[in-house]
This record gives C-alpha cells, sequence and structure tokens, in this order.
C-alpha cells in the first residue's frame, strides 16, 4: 500500500510525543523537524511540505494544546485535521447532471489507466449508485484501444459505443450522447486519447471535446507511482482544461504516496477516486480523513464496514451467528463463509485497514496466499453431502478420495479437519461461557461472523 514508508516515519515521530505529561516548543520543532523529512522523503512538494509544517506548528505551539492535560494527543490531533485538510477535507461526490446524460470526459497521458479506469467507474457507477452508464471509445490513435474499451464491456455487461478509427472524437462524442438520451443512459464516460506528454495537439482535440459535449465533470486520470511528475502533469491539464477532479490509479503499488498529498493542494482540484488494484472492482471514493488516519495509524474502520455492507448477505450472517451459538456450524457453513470474506477483496489490504495494524511487526511484508482459501474451498467441495454434515463419518479412505478429487494431499484434508473441529470446540466453549454469564448478567457473544 502506498504511503508506508511515510506512515512508519510519522508513526514512529508520534509515538514519542504521543505519552508525554509536558510537550515543550523544542519538543515541537523536532517533531516537525522530522515530520517535515518523511514528507519530502515521500516525494511530497516542497511547497505543499512548507505549508504544512508551518501550518501544525502554528496550531501545536498554541497555549490550549501547551496547556492541556494531553498535549501529545493533542498535537496528533491536529496532524491528522491537517493532514484530512491538506487532502480536500472531505469526500468530494461525483457530479449528478440535472438534465441527463451527465457527461465525464476522462483524460489523462498514455499508460496512466485510463481505459481502465474508464470501465472501474462504470462497474462503481452501477454497482454502488445503481446508474446506467454508457463507454465511448473516443481514442481513435492509440492501437488496440477501441478494442480493449469493448473487451472491458464484454466483461462488465455494458454498452459501449463506438464508431471505429475514422470517425473524429469530437463526432464521436456528439453521436453517443445523442445514443445515450435515446437508450436512457444517465451517465457518458468519454474515453479520451492521450500522448506521452502534454502537447497542443491533445491539448486542442480535449478543448473540442469539452466545447461540443459541456461536461460535468473532466477526470483526470493520474499514475501515482510517478510521484512529483504526476503533480506536474495535474497541474499542466488543469491550466490548459480546467479538469472538475482526480482518479489516482496504483496507489497500491510501491508509491510513496507523494501525489495524493500534493494534487490536492496544488491544483485545487480533489481526488476523486483511488485505484487500488487491477480488478475491475479495484476502484474507491477517495476520503481524504479515511486516509489520514491510515497514514497516522488509526485504522480505517469505516471503509472496512463499508466492504462488508455492499458485499455480505445480512441474512445469511445472521443465520451464521446463530448457528455459531448453537454450534451447529458445518462445513457447508465454512465454505460459504470463505466465499463471503473472499468478497471483500484481498485479505492482506483488509489487515491493514484495521486500526493498530501498523504495530504488528512485519504486516507490511505480510503474503496472504489467496491459493489456500482456494485449496480449502477444493477440499469441502470434494465432500459428499452427508460428510460436510457430519465429518466424524471421514474414514482413510474417505480421506483419501477427497484428496484425490481436489489435487490436496491427505495431510492437508486432515489439516482442516482438525481445524474445523478446533473451531466447533471453541464455539462451544463460548457459547457455555455465554449461558452461564447470562445468569449472572455479563458476558456477550464476542464477535458476529461476516
Amino acid at each position: 500500500m502506498a504511503f508506508e514508508g511515510l506512515a512508519d516515519r510519522l508513526q514512529s515521530t508520534i509515538q514519542k510525543i504521543r505519552g508525554k505529561g509536558k510537550v515543550s516548543e523544542a519538543d515541537v520543532k523536532e517533531m516537525m523537524r522530522e515530520v517535515r523529512l518523511a514528507l519530502l522523503e515521500a516525494d511530497v512538494n516542497f511547497k505543499v511540505v512548507k505549508d504544512f509544517v508551518k501550518k501544525v506548528s502554528e496550531r501545536a505551539v498554541g497555549q490550549e494544546v501547551l496547556k492541556s492535560l494531553t498535549p501529545g494527543q493533542q498535537i496528533i490531533k491536529i496532524v491528522n485535521e491537517e493532514l484530512t485538510a491538506l487532502m480536500g477535507g472531505e469526500q468530494s461526490k461525483i457530479a449528478v447532471s440535472n438534465r441527463p446524460p451527465t457527461v465525464i470526459m476522462m483524460v489523462g497521458l498514455q499508460g496512466a489507466g485510463k481505459t481502465t479506469t474508464t470501465g472501474k467507474l462504470a462497474n462503481l457507477l452501477r454497482k454502488k449508485y445503481n446508474r446506467k452508464p454508457l463507454l465511448v471509445a473516443g481514442d481513435i490513435y492509440r492501437p488496440a484501444a477501441i478494442k480493449q474499451l469493448e473487451t472491458l464491456g464484454k466483461q462488465l455487461d455494458m454498452p459501449v459505443f463506438s464508431l471505429g478509427d475514422q470517425v473524429s472524437p469530437v463526432e464521436i462524442a456528439r453521436q453517443a450522447i445523442a445514443k445515450a438520451k435515446e437508450d436512457h443512459h444517465d451517465y457518458v464516460l468519454i474515453d479520451t486519447a492521450g500522448r506521452l506528454h502534454v502537447d497542443e495537439a491533445l491539448m486542442n482535440e480535449l478543448k473540442d471535446i469539452k466545447e461540443l459535449t459541456k461536461p460535468d465533470e473532466i477526470f483526470l486520470v493520474v499514475d501515482a507511482m510517478t510521484g512529483q511528475d504526476a503533480v506536474n502533469v495535474a497541474q499542466s491539464f488543469n491550466e490548459q482544461l480546467g479538469i472538475s477532479g482526480v482518479v489516482l490509479t496504483k496507489l497500491d503499488g510501491d508509491t510513496r504516496g507523494g501525489a495524493a498529498l500534493s494534487i490536492r493542494a496544488v491544483t485545487e482540484k480533489p481526488i476523486k477516486f483511488v485505484g487500488l488494484g487491477e480488478k475491475m472492482d479495484a476502484l474507491e471514493p477517495f476520503h481524504p480523513e479515511r486516509m489520514a488516519s491510515r497514514i497516522l495509524g488509526m485504522g480505517d474502520v469505516l471503509t472496512l464496514i463499508e466492504k462488508a455492507q455492499s458485499n455480505i448477505d445480512e441474512e445469511k450472517a445472521k443465520e451464521l451467528e446463530q448457528k455459531m451459538r448453537t454450534a451447529t456450524f458445518t462445513l457447508d457453513d465454512f465454505l460459504d463463509q470463505l466465499g463471503q470474506v473472499k468478497k471483500l477483496g484481498p485479505l492482506d489490504e483488509l489487515l491493514k485497514m484495521m486500526p493498530g495494524a501498523n504495530k504488528i511487526k512485519g504486516l507490511n511484508n505480510i503474503q496472504i496466499d489467496e491459493k489456500q482459501i482456494a485449496h480449502v474451498e477444493a477440499i469441502i467441495r470434494s465432500m459428499t453431502k452427508e460428510e460436510k454434515l457430519r465429518p466424524e463419518l471421514m474414514n482413510s479412505s474417505r480421506k483419501r478420495r477427497i484428496a484425490k478429487g481436489s489435487g490436496r494431499t491427505v495431510a492437508e484434508v486432515n489439516r482442516l479437519l482438525k481445524q474445523f473441529e478446533d473451531m466447533k470446540k471453541m464455539m462451544k466453549q463460548m457459547t457455555g461461557m455465554q449461558q452461564k454469564a447470562k445468569k449472572k448478567g455479563g458476558f456477550k457473544f464476542p464477535f458476529k461472523p461476516f
């Protein structure tokens, strides 16, 4: 995840000041020096760093902080607030036109992930906002750009408007909007051409499309991996085209996060969405306050809850909780549970959203092998219905058959059965504790299944 180096530096700096009963101006100065170095190392724009450190310092040496009962905590609160403000303060919502369709122009340099992001955004609009988008293939220059968008359209089962590569992008955009009105699409996403660098020909074409379509949003797609270059590109596009927001791609990669912290301050345009992976659902609305919390090691519980709410079947969750309480949980239920957890996304990313995750040694280097889940699923699916309900039926010949059917070893089958039995024993113990505590009016069942 981006920001790891910055997060580590800031968290260790903050740790030194957190528990202090008294904080002097010298302490604040020392902390600000560390914060400044951490931000510069993360490739944050120099002027942005200077302004940020000045604002935090001015607030941190105020009387209400130095004389408060918990000055260390107060300073952390200030850093969190200023970091949030630096990235835009609050989430910037996507536009909705009063007269549909809402037109969004997707612009950016070649290689930033513009076409893929167009598909991801259409998927998000349909899934999260219940919209009906039309994808428009407006990049007639890059070989295979039209084909790429059409492939994404098929993958998402979503219409793509194309007139091939012999019609001007302005005409394609004009006809696409007419088609969207005719077919009652409420969003039109125009994938435009990119270049390897900002040039006059590219800008003139984009200005022509803007003039004709009067878009509600112009989203600049930039690659977070390019660091300070991403900020320069954003500044250039904004000056010449007047963008309405930025989509940062590859924020999950080996990036120092400087672009996310600089773009808003330099362009005064919000980061609207962030790309956090290759899959078509790996695009999320950008929440400055949540990102600030993650950088400072406070976790991102709200995003975790939202992922759970949008991906998890409420009825199934209640049913599973009841089965856990009564210890009637079967291997079929276990299989179902694995499927629900998988929907939330990569497990290592989920772990990093937990508060205090930064304190777990080696978490940044943890590699959770998603194949292990697939192996467990294969083993359970190779069992008969009766075996899933009553694992005690398992004898050596049944285990050999299951191992062969799943392409795993007998040892792996045994390991899974043991883990499952241990889990059931734990559930029984918890239920017993709960029954005893009920009489005394205490213990509450400590967890709910996903």
